[in-house]
């Protein structure tokens, strides 16, 4: 069972920032694409696309809300993701779900939450006005 292990929710003000990260399992890490989701307040049957990885790293793709705010990024040594989240809107607020899964092509993003087939569990981010 490969677990995914979000942290760095919280609550923020607007304009503010947060950094989330999503450490996943050890050998096969560097084989996975990585996506970030989440689901707002009232919608819990919807998991937005915010940004996906490849597992190169070299390839980035963030939905259009969240684009120059919003940087992901990984560090392999470290089976870790990131999404940096700056200039932070009371719309961003939501449960961010960190997703992976194994791919072969070093350049795959997938942007469809029913492509992944690994979760965390979720961690919360408010931004107040």
């Amino acid at each position: 069972q490969v677990r995914l292990v979000e942290s760095g929710g919280g609550l923020v003000q607007a304009g503010g920032s947060l950094r989330l990260s999503c450490e996943g399992p050890g050998r096969t890490f560097s084989s996975y694409a990585m996506g970030w989701f989440r689901q707002a307040p009232g919608k819990e049957k919807e998991q937005e696309f915010v940004a996906g990885i490849s597992w190169s790293g070299g390839y980035t793709h963030y939905v259009d809300s969240v684009k120059g705010r919003f940087t992901i990024s990984r560090d392999n040594a470290k089976n870790t993701m990131y999404l940096q989240m700056n200039s932070l809107k009371p719309e961003d607020t939501a449960v961010y779900y960190c997703a992976g899964v194994f791919t072969a092509r070093p350049d795959n993003i997938l942007v469809h939450s029913m492509d992944y087939e690994y979760w965390g569990q979720g961690t919360q981010v408010t931004v107040s006005s």
